[in-house]
């Protein structure tokens, strides 16, 4: 049995992780899926002092509340940034790490840092508090407005995740126009400390290709 702690990316809940979850439990393993403050049904949480920070305490209060050892983070698009800081602030309970199309920092990076004009673009299209990105005319309907401060602040990291034992990178390749990750595919698909997947899928890899990815995610279990 692994246990997997699913992390969406923007302005997605939880609930973007539902088929997949319950894949993974029919075949005996735990699956946790976040949704992270702020955002969809933990909206009403949202305030201008919701950052990174805070996105990962979420992540390892978790780990904490229900004792989780060994855990498999697994980070969509932004998520990357947040189970890369909660493996740095919780090693005793992360065994490996799954990015989902998402970005990986290095200390002092932020989603920011990490993006393409574009992206930053879409970023600054804030709500009428200022707190927020809006979500995209596409996203879900369930989709929400996400805390922009977890978008720039800096991720700070204590130490260089050698406790991680798996690093998996799955690479979204049929993005429509070009995708801000595949500087980073192609970057650690050149190093042997990571495994590296092309899946052809769009950006949301939980809905366009649920059997590929749960095929992955049962190998690094």
């Amino acid at each position: 049995m692994a246990i997997f702690v699913l992390i969406p990316g923007m302005c997605h809940g939880g609930w973007c992780f539902d088929e997949l979850a319950e894949q993974l439990r029919s075949r005996g393993h735990r699956a946790y899926p976040l949704t992270l403050t702020g955002i969809a049904e933990r909206g009403h949480l949202l305030t201008g002092g919701v950052n990174l920070d805070t996105h990962i305490q979420d992540v390892t209060g978790v780990l904490a509340a229900e004792n989780l050892t060994e855990a498999i983070l697994v980070g969509h698009s932004y998520g990357g940034m947040v189970i890369t800081g909660a493996a740095d602030r919780a090693p005793e309970r992360v065994r490996d790490l799954v990015y989902l199309d998402a970005v990986v920092p290095g200390d002092g990076d932020s989603c920011w840092s990490l993006v393409t004009d574009q992206e930053r673009r879409w970023y600054v299209d804030v709500v009428d508090s200022g707190y927020a990105t809006r979500p995209l005319p596409f996203f879900d309907p369930r989709a929400t407005a996400h805390p922009i401060a977890s978008l720039l602040q800096p991720l700070r990291l204590t130490g260089d995740l050698a406790h991680v034992r798996r690093r998996e990178y799955v690479y979204a390749a049929e993005w429509e126009g070009e995708s801000p990750f595949t500087s980073i595919y192609e970057r650690l698909r050149r190093d042997p400390a990571w495994t590296t997947h092309a899946v052809a899928s769009a950006h949301n890899l939980m809905r366009d290709a649920p059997q590929d990815l749960l095929e992955i995610l049962l190998d690094v279990a």
